[in-house]
């Protein structure tokens, strides 16, 4: 990465509440910007959302050491953690924090309110309290989107084209209300694909385990959707390794899910809206107002589909879909 030595960017995000010398941050007034991302200490996603934001900001003229710092936070799902580390963070008076996922931007607003934030891979800002409008955001925060709750219809027709003879989905999610909605949407849409659509309300790794195992379980025909959240994205290996063990073909919401055994995602490239909120940052220190900077929606979804994994579970994918793939791994 230019700007970061790579010493201390491995130090940066070794840990949960890794942080820079403040001595070193301190000099020539430079500017700051802290980073918390919903993602573990080990997550590789978390490096190359952090390579990306940096990378872009140095193109708009940020220099890190020279104009401008960054203090990173990979917090994981540890939710009750959040207020310990946000009070970090603020004690560094940073001039903009970027948060990654709901929760994040959530706790910063309410724990750190003064500081402008641009948050990413958030589903619903208008339902979730973060913004009045997306078009108009008010107060001191804005950002983009992942995708809307009516995503999950498309999720389910990806399932049904993928596994045609599948009778039952199951759907996994941690329980918070942007994610309900999206449950719903499948639910309602469930009929018409002639499927029954089960939800898995997990918190944990062990919930995670258990959910599959029970669903499986009560027969074949079966798939898999997993919606986004930190607790499914930290655990994407297992859901992988348990959906290879029952046999089900599950569609899932980004990439990196796919890279890590499942069958097919679909989605916005993950790494893309920290570019798009570099912009944002640059905009912020320039002196634009967050309120001013409308909240953005994503406009390009990419499929990927694993030719492996559909092996692995005795599926032969259908041409058409295929055909339709932006990237097929082999």
């Amino acid at each position: 990465m230019v700007g970061i030595r790579r010493r201390e960017f491995i130090t940066l995000l070794g840990g949960t509440a890794a942080a820079w010398p403040l001595a070193a941050r301190a000099q020539g007034g430079r500017r700051r910007v802290a980073v918390m991302m919903n993602l573990p200490q080990s997550d590789p996603e978390a490096e190359r959302a952090a390579r990306a934001l940096v990378t872009k900001l140095q193109e708009l003229g940020w220099t890190e050491g020279r104009n401008i710092d960054f203090d990173f936070r990979k917090v994981g799902d540890q939710v009750d953690a959040f207020p310990g580390i946000i009070k970090q963070i603020a004690q560094l008076k940073p001039d903009i924090t970027v948060a990654r996922g709901g929760s994040v931007a959530l706790a910063l607003q309410r724990d750190a309110a003064t500081i402008p934030v641009v948050f990413v891979q958030v589903t619903d800002p208008i339902g979730e309290g973060l913004v009045q409008t997306l078009a108009r955001p008010g107060g001191n925060i804005t950002g983009f989107m992942n995708f809307e709750p009516s995503m999950g219809t498309k999720w389910l027709e990806i399932a049904k084209e993928a596994a045609p003879t599948i009778s039952r989905v199951a759907v996994l999610l941690y329980p918070q209300p942007a994610l309900e909605l999206t449950f719903k949407a499948i639910e309602e849409a469930a009929s018409s694909f002639k499927v029954q659509a089960t939800a898995l309300r997990v918190h944990d790794a062990a919930q995670i385990e258990r959910g599959i195992e029970s669903f499986a379980a009560d027969g074949a025909d079966a798939g898999l959707i997993v919606l986004p959240h930190s607790v499914t994205n930290s655990n994407r290996e297992l859901i992988a390794s348990a959906a290879l063990r029952y046999r089900l073909p599950t569609v899932c919401a980004y990439r990196f899910y796919v890279e890590s055994g499942g069958l097919v995602s679909y989605g916005i490239d993950a790494i893309e809206p920290f570019r798009s909120a570099a912009i944002y940052v640059d905009r912020i220190l320039r002196g634009a107002k967050p309120a001013d900077l409308p909240v953005q929606a994503p406009t390009k979804f990419e499929l990927v589909i694993s030719l492996k994994a559909a092996k692995a579970i005795g599926l032969v994918v259908p041409p058409l879909l295929l055909a339709r793939a932006d990237e097929v791994i082999e």
